[in-house]
């Protein structure tokens, strides 16, 4: 979010920004990201209706590039949280957070999938060597990124 704020203006706006206005900036957002997502309007049916099925069968994650407190506070406020053994956002890189996921686990990278709906989520699985299984975006499927899913992978 930083990062994006700054590109924002550095680079879109080709202005100059304080430290200080990218907090500011990342503060509001924190604050209309919190209120909107705490909705339930904006789940997924079909993905809380796995999650509500299968955390029990297996062991799901969260890796998010979204900020590691908001990504708490939305979870908790949807009574997400008890369905995922650990639930992290940024400011680590989602590549990170997945390969912290797997060296803390010990999880096999050959039986660990991530499920995801961005490039940057196929990019993680890449770096860190783990099968991905592209959900909800067309462009994964054009890019061949879909990979079935697997019996007895851990998912993140």
């Amino acid at each position: 979010r930083y990062k994006k704020i700054e590109y924002f203006f550095n680079i879109l706006l080709k202005k100059e920004i304080s430290d200080k206005e990218i907090l500011a900036y990342a503060n509001k957002y924190s604050i209309l990201t919190k209120e909107e997502l705490s909705k339930e309007k904006y789940l997924i049916e079909d993905t809380i209706s796995f999650i509500k099925k299968n955390y029990k069968n297996y062991n799901m994650h969260i890796a998010s590039g979204a900020d590691d407190s908001d990504l708490k506070y939305i979870c908790n406020s949807l009574d997400l949280n008890k369905y995922f053994l650990s639930i992290k956002g940024s400011p680590m890189v989602k590549s990170a957070i997945v390969k912290e996921i797997l060296n803390k686990n010990k999880y096999k990278t050959n039986e660990t999938i991530l499920i995801g709906d961005s490039i940057n989520d196929f990019e993680a699985s890449q770096k860190n060597s783990i099968k991905f299984y592209g959900y909800n975006n067309a462009l994964l499927k054009k890019e061949h990124c879909y990979i079935e899913f697997m019996k007895g992978f851990k998912i993140l």
